[in-house]
């Protein structure tokens, strides 16, 4: 799967990070798991095309000392579908747009 990943993060700095995940996205019932919304102006055709399946998502996860965020694009209702796939490049650019807007407000320098 692809992924893009902040690693060689602080104690301090995953605290943070936590702390401001929990404050933005929606948490999964899993520990340090949280769901990203895609936009809807930014959903593919394919997943336009399935509304039954949204809303979807990203899946961001936070572990001990990296942060992790998923470059597919899942949905909420339904894990065996078409229209779970990879990130477009605009779907890309607003993830890695996300995490350097949150890395820059949190201060971290990782």
């Amino acid at each position: 799967m692809r992924q893009y990943v902040i690693d060689e993060i602080s104690f301090l700095e995953r605290d943070n990070l936590d702390s401001y995940l929990k404050r933005t996205l929606k948490q999964s019932s899993l520990e340090g798991v949280y769901f990203l919304s895609v936009p809807p102006d930014l959903l593919g055709p394919e997943q336009q095309g399935h509304e039954d399946c949204g809303p979807f998502y990203f899946t961001v996860i936070i572990e001990k000392s990296s942060l992790r965020f998923e470059l597919l694009v899942r949905s909420a209702s339904n894990m065996h579908c078409t229209c779970i796939a990879q990130t477009t490049p605009g779907q890309r650019q607003f993830v890695l747009d996300f995490a350097d807007r949150m890395l820059a407000e949190e201060m971290i320098r990782a």
